[in-house]
């Protein structure tokens, strides 16, 4: 007989996070700076916790995504890890190269990820772990699955999932 298999979902307007960001693609290009108003949801599978029989609170689990993605709000996402776009930080400046370009930004208003580069993709990855973090060691949860989804615009999203190894 097979075992029952439960999800929950969190999306919620107010987990969104508005940022600037730019992308090196092609191996050999960076596109313009430009922003998003990016919406993140979250899904966790697991069993039914058989005292209160559900996979995880929903509050806790929409509580937990949205402090990371205020964390995120109106900043300038870099990403530290890209082979082509040096990232560099001194005197309470950013400064970022690409080739021939190059922009300066106040440290306060920029968020370093330590991530290739800042694709709905990766920005997903970065979410999840930054949340399985957050259910293992504010609530002692690992759920079955994490998947999160970032949205760069309607209609155009990517999707992020982790299993347990």
């Amino acid at each position: 007989m097979p075992a029952d298999r439960f999800r929950v979902r969190v999306t919620k307007d107010h987990f969104v996070f508005c940022c600037g960001h730019f992308i090196s693609y092609a191996g050999h290009q960076c596109e313009r700076l430009h922003g998003h108003n990016y919406r993140a949801a979250v899904e966790v599978d697991g069993p039914l916790d058989p005292s209160d029989f559900y996979v995880f609170d929903f509050v806790a689990l929409k509580q937990r995504l949205k402090e990371i993605t205020d964390e995120l709000d109106h900043h300038m996402l870099l990403a530290t890890a890209n082979p082509v776009i040096h990232v560099e930080e001194a005197d309470g400046r950013v400064r970022v190269r690409y080739k021939d370009r190059e922009w300066v930004f106040p440290r306060d208003d920029c968020f370093l990820l330590p991530i290739e580069n800042t694709t709905a993709e990766l920005i997903a990855r970065y979410l999840a772990g930054r949340l399985l973090a957050a259910l293992r060691e504010r609530h002692g949860f690992t759920p079955d699955r994490l998947s999160v989804e970032v949205e760069e615009n309607v209609g155009q999203s990517a999707t992020y999932e982790w299993r347990p190894s």
